[in-house]
C-alpha cells in the first residue's frame, strides 16, 4: 500500500485536493490530521484535560459559552473556543512560540496514535494507496514514513492570503499572516518535493494558481506520475507478502530519512552563502 503524503499550506488548496481524492476516479482513503487534531482534545479526552491545565487560567474565554453550542452533545464540558485557542498561539513572539510548542505536544502524539489505527485498517482493507493529509507534514517528520510527498502549493503568496481572508472573514490581517507565517513558506515546502523527485522519484508538487478545474487537471497529471511509480498491482503482491511489505517499509523509511538529511544539508549550505 502506498502511502501519499499530501501537505501544503493553509489556504493554499489542500482540503480541495484532499477531497478531489477522495472522490471518483480516485476514491482513496483520507486520514485527515486536522480532523484527528478534533477528535483528540474534544471534551472529556486526555488532550482535552490538558490544554485547560495549562491554558486555561490565564485565558478566561478558552471555552466556548454554553449559547455557542449543544450542551447535550457535550456533557463531559465545554469544547474549545478555537480562534480563541489559535490567538493564542499563532505568531512569531517567544511566548506564541512557546504556547504553541506545548499545544503540539499534547495533540501530536494523540494524533499519532491515531493515525497509525487508519493506516493499519486501511493497509488490512487492501488498499492501493492511503493519503496522509497533514499541513505540518514535513515539520512533524512524518514525511519518512511516506512513499511518496505530495505539496499542494500557489506561487504567488498573495494569492494565499487573499483566499485566506476570504475564507475566514472573522481574520484580521495579522491574524491570517500569523496563520501564514507558521505554517512555513510553501514555496519551500514545493522545492523540498522537487528535490526529493530529483533524489528518488519520492516527492511531487500540485501547482494551485487557478480555479477549480485547472487543479483537477493539474491533480490528474501528477496522480498520473505517482501510478507510474507505485502500480496497484505492486500494492496487491505488497498486501499478499506481509513480511516483505514490513521490509519494504523498513527500507523506505531509511531512504527517506537519508534524503532528508540531504536537505538539510543542503539548506545549511545554502544560508552559510548568506
Amino acid at each position: 500500500m502506498l502511502l501519499l503524503g499530501l501537505t501544503g499550506s493553509i489556504a493554499t488548496g489542500k482540503s480541495t485536493v484532499s477531497s478531489i481524492l477522495s472522490s471518483p476516479p480516485y476514491s482513496l482513503p483520507i486520514i485527515d490530521a486536522d480532523l484527528l487534531a478534533r477528535k483528540v482534545v474534544e471534551p472529556g479526552t486526555s488532550g482535552y484535560n490538558a490544554i485547560l491545565k495549562h491554558f486555561l487560567h490565564d485565558t478566561p474565554d478558552l471555552l466556548l459559552p454554553a449559547s455557542e453550542y449543544d450542551v447535550s452533545k457535550f456533557p463531559q464540558g465545554a469544547p474549545l473556543n478555537r480562534p480563541v485557542l489559535g490567538r493564542r498561539v499563532f505568531g512569531d513572539s517567544e511566548e506564541r512560540r512557546k504556547d504553541r510548542g506545548v499545544l503540539n505536544g499534547i495533540v501530536h502524539p494523540a494524533v499519532r496514535k491515531e493515525m497509525y489505527k487508519a493506516l493499519l485498517l486501511a493497509y488490512l482493507k487492501g488498499n492501493w494507496a492511503v493519503v496522509l493529509d497533514v499541513p505540518l507534514l514535513f515539520e512533524s517528520g512524518l514525511d519518512s514514513l511516506c512513499g511518496i510527498v505530495m505539496v499542494v502549493a500557489v506561487s504567488d503568496p498573495k494569492i494565499q492570503m487573499q483566499r485566506l481572508m476570504d475564507r475566514d472573514s472573522h481574520l484580521t490581517e495579522e491574524d491570517a499572516q500569523n496563520r501564514v507565517r507558521s505554517q512555513g513558506d510553501v514555496r519551500e515546502k514545493a522545492k523540498r518535493a522537487e528535490f526529493m523527485a530529483q533524489e528518488g522519484g519520492r516527492g511531487v508538487v500540485v501547482w494551485n494558481d487557478g480555479g477549480t478545474e485547472a487543479l483537477k487537471s493539474e491533480l490528474d497529471k501528477v496522480i498520473g506520475e505517482v501510478k507510474g511509480r507505485s502500480p496497484r498491482w505492486w500494492a496487491w503482491l505488497l498486501w499478499l507478502c506481509p513480511p516483505f511489505a514490513g521490509l519494504l517499509a523498513v527500507w523506505s523509511y531509511w531512504r527517506s530519512t537519508v534524503i532528508s538529511r540531504r536537505w538539510k544539508q543542503k539548506e545549511l549550505r545554502e544560508w552559510a552563502k548568506l
